[in-house]
């Protein structure tokens, strides 16, 4: 999974043709950044003001609108395209968008990632480790099979072991809770058992999704591509976020003397944030996904005091940094070269809704919840989200899947997250217990 950002620089139009110039190519990041926040902004004002629905929806969708593929490529007078496909030796890129724009979405998926972390309630997380893990297991285990078993059956993969079937598995596995806890809140139902089972078995699959995605990238790279040899990166990536993050839960309460004896403000977002970089280069260098580096150092920092401390620092970075790699997602989808995949898409969508509220909701039976009960819980894992959209972009640029399965990633994405509340709602307005007589 090493990306080398410097292989996919695109031609940047009228503002670069002069060989490159690095003034040219601020100039040009620049203005492409303040576009790309100010349209982000408005669009998510607009959504979440009059559509109730998620910023991150109409972040990509605005992605898709002014990215490479529609309005970006529209030459402006004495400009050029302000959004030009990224060009290789005449070719396009795998990346339609040039590297430096691309580099500053990835490093907002890392800082996403490690809020993640920091936000998790680690303490909570262990009290709930039985049913979450279990429910979690339901809602990974039937995704990622019907997801590779799909995209086999419709031809976009020869066989379940090929990195495109590993890849689309490893997209259906990621949950986004944040629309479910959104609904939960509305409705005072965070603290019901159902409630704090979501919430708890979210954070389980957030870390099985990020363990597959980093056993699914090690394979992909490997040589010899086999049941084996998924195995031993299986291994390998467990071992590796078992010890960083053993390592981090027992290093965080010297960071936080050390930090503490730092005068200067910011001390601790600098610290905890490099971090954070640190942990997620290390991952790559040991062929893994960097996302697991700055998962784990949030997630070992998130008992700390400290951690309520750079999370409220955090936010403004977050604000402006993560809307960015959104859009940005968005604009790598080429909405022409997925219509063949249309209907693979739809079939994906269903599969995803099904696979959650089965899988997760099958196992949560057998926690003490009963049908109604089950029905909730699953239901609430079937919005994807951030890491999906994540994994999608690994893929994308590594050359793993292409543009096809990536806009159909991204489909099954917005679906998933529109349809989960529509069905939640009147489940939760349903008064009658979701726990079976004995069980809290």
């Amino acid at each position: 999974m090493n990306i080398n950002l410097l292989d996919t620089v695109p031609m940047l139009g009228v503002l670069s043709s002069g060989g490159g110039d690095s003034s040219q190519i601020v100039i040009t990041l620049l203005i492409q950044l303040s576009v790309i926040i100010a349209a982000a902004k408005f669009a998510g004002e607009i959504t979440a003001r009059f559509l109730k629905l998620p910023t991150v929806l109409a972040e990509l969708g605005i992605g898709v609108l002014i990215g490479p593929f529609a309005l970006g490529a529209l030459p402006i007078p004495g400009f050029g395209p302000l959004f030009p496909v990224s060009l290789i030796n005449g070719i396009p890129a795998a990346i339609p968008v040039s590297s430096e724009l691309f580099a500053i979405a990835q490093i907002g998926s890392v800082i996403l990632l490690f809020a993640i972390g920091l936000e998790t309630n680690l303490r909570q997380f262990l009290k709930y480790a039985g049913p979450a893990t279990a429910v979690a297991l339901g809602g990974i285990i039937l995704p990622f099979a019907l997801g590779s078993g799909a995209t086999v059956l419709f031809g976009f993969a020869n066989s379940f072991l090929s990195s495109e079937a590993l890849f689309m598995g490893a997209i259906m596995t990621a949950t986004s809770v944040g629309i479910t806890a959104r609904v939960l809140a509305d409705l005072k139902s965070l603290d019901r058992p159902e409630g704090v089972t979501i919430l708890a078995a979210a954070v389980v699959d957030d870390v099985l999704g990020i363990l597959v995605l980093t056993v699914v990238v090690g394979a992909s790279a490997a040589s010899s591509f086999s049941a084996g040899a998924l195995g031993i990166v299986a291994i390998k990536a467990v071992g590796f976020w078992l010890g960083l993050t053993a390592i981090g839960i027992w290093a965080a309460p010297y960071i936080e003397r050390l930090i503490n004896k730092f005068h200067t403000e910011g001390a601790g977002l600098v610290i905890t944030l490099s971090l954070a970089f640190l942990a997620a280069g290390a991952a790559e260098l040991a062929g893994l996904a960097f996302i697991i580096g700055a998962f784990s150092v949030g997630l070992a920092l998130s008992a700390t005091e400290l951690a309520h401390k750079v999370e409220k620092e955090l936010s403004g970075i977050i604000q402006f940094v993560v809307p960015i790699f959104f859009v940005v997602m968005g604009m790598l989808v080429d909405v022409s070269s997925m219509m063949n995949a249309v209907v693979f898409g739809i079939v994906l969508s269903v599969l995803a809704i099904l696979s959650k509220l089965l899988g997760s909701g099958a196992f949560a039976l057998v926690t003490g919840f009963n049908l109604l009960g089950s029905t909730r819980i699953g239901v609430g894992m079937i919005p994807r989200g951030e890491v999906a959209l994540i994994i999608a972009g690994i893929g994308l640029s590594q050359g793993i899947i292409g543009q096809n399965l990536f806009g159909v990633s991204i489909m099954m994405t917005i679906i998933t997250t529109l349809i989960a509340p529509i069905i939640l709602v009147p489940l939760l307005k349903n008064d009658h217990s979701g726990t079976r007589k004995g069980n809290p």
